[in-house]
């Protein structure tokens, strides 16, 4: 199908201004001044964008797309979740992962439910890992899944200072380390370590030690729950200054604990603390368990997490002027494309995979397309999971 968006206010991240964006198959094959574009003879569909913002779709870095949780037994396992939520939230590519539970979720399943959706029409990625070492894995090797296995693009999520990760020893995490940046070299992929932060004391510390004491590249490290607590969040910008990549979870107040730090306040501190908005991603921990533990570490509470924290929280910083457009679209989807190396994703360009959201002036969602597709239009969802 070809459209022909006029007159979109487009972000690519960059503010172009009002441009004509033309779409055939699954790319951008044309972006131009307003009405400079003249189709003739061929069966388009003409979409009027004047006084909309149009931005790459959102990136989602981290979600349990076959549900996490387990925290309090069996009937605390999260559900899959379905492309509906994923698309009424403007996400057009997410990266699935495990979680605490390597037991009964499965990496082979995990893979499955990524090619499913896919099918049903978002991108999608995976790593390979959960929150314990050894690490799960396809192949044999995180090392061969880099290598082999498409949608593998790291190992995570690694649980550290956290009463649920494995303990690790400094030598094995070193070791895991080694196997993402050398399977990444080898498979053309960034093979990123990424890395569940926990409430607990020792925060970075391991992570510093990889720094420090190993070639390792800084880059090749990503954290993510950051914003857990304020002394985990200081301690990130430190590494985000130096030159590694965090990311901050999106969740509503209301199912936050006592520590941890919003979006918006997290944003307003890094932009007083001078950290390069380059460096942070935001991802929704869809689908994950959200538990709440006593000082005894018993279970006393337990959530799952929405991908609509995702646009909810792209919203309230562009709302409350926190941030601007075109900075939301680098946090919220140009970053995490270029940190994950995900070919032709989070710009708007020609070339580029047609993955685009448009936002009206109260910056709810006009129009998602994915992959070229129309997946949300007019404020009406298209998208369909194929068990309804």
């Amino acid at each position: 199908m070809i459209y022909l968006l006029r007159k979109g206010h487009l972000f690519t991240p960059e503010d172009l201004g009002e441009r004509d964006l033309l779409i055939a198959g699954q790319k951008i094959v044309a972006i131009c001044p307003p009405n400079s574009i003249s189709l003739k003879g061929i069966e388009f569909q003409e979409i009027e964008a004047s006084g909309q913002s149009i931005l790459p779709g959102l990136i989602d870095p981290h979600v349990h797309i076959l549900g996490g949780g387990g925290e309090g037994g069996p009937s605390t396992r999260a559900p899959e979740i379905k492309i509906e939520e994923i698309i009424q939230a403007g996400i057009t590519t997410v990266i699935g992962c495990l979680g605490t539970d390597s037991i009964t979720r499965h990496m082979t399943s995990l893979l499955a439910k990524a090619r499913a959706l896919e099918i049903e029409g978002i991108s999608t990625f995976i790593l390979s890992g959960a929150y314990d070492l050894p690490p799960v894995n396809l192949t044999g090797s995180i090392r061969k899944d880099l290598v082999l296995i498409d949608k593998v693009v790291g190992c995570g999520e690694i649980a550290l200072s956290d009463h649920r990760s494995s303990q690790p020893s400094f030598e094995e995490i070193a070791r895991l380390a080694a196997e993402c940046r050398v399977g990444g070299l080898l498979g053309g992929k960034a093979g990123i370590l990424h890395i569940h932060m926990g409430d607990g004391t020792r925060r970075l510390e391991m992570i510093w030690r990889l720094i420090k004491e190993t070639e390792i590249p800084i880059g090749q490290i990503v954290p993510t729950h950051v914003n857990r607590n304020k002394e985990l969040l200081l301690e990130a910008f430190e590494f985000a200054r130096l030159g590694g990549t965090i990311d901050l979870t999106a969740l509503p107040q209301e199912i936050m604990d006592s520590q941890d730090i919003l979006i918006e306040e997290a944003l307003i501190l890094a932009l007083e603390k001078k950290v390069p908005l380059e460096r942070i991603t935001i991802s929704s921990d869809a689908n994950g368990s959200l538990p709440v533990f006593d000082a005894q570490g018993r279970l006393y509470g337990l959530t799952i997490a929405s991908p609509k924290n995702l646009l909810r929280s792209f919203q309230t910083l562009i709302k409350k002027k926190i941030i601007s457009l075109d900075q939301a679209a680098q946090i919220f989807s140009t970053n995490s494309a270029r940190v994950y190396q995900l070919k032709n994703k989070g710009t708007l360009q020609v070339g580029a995979d047609a993955d685009l959201i448009m936002i009206n002036e109260e910056l709810d969602l006009e129009l998602v397309m994915a992959k070229g597709k129309l997946m949300l239009y007019q404020g009406k969802l298209l998208a369909r999971s194929t068990f309804i």
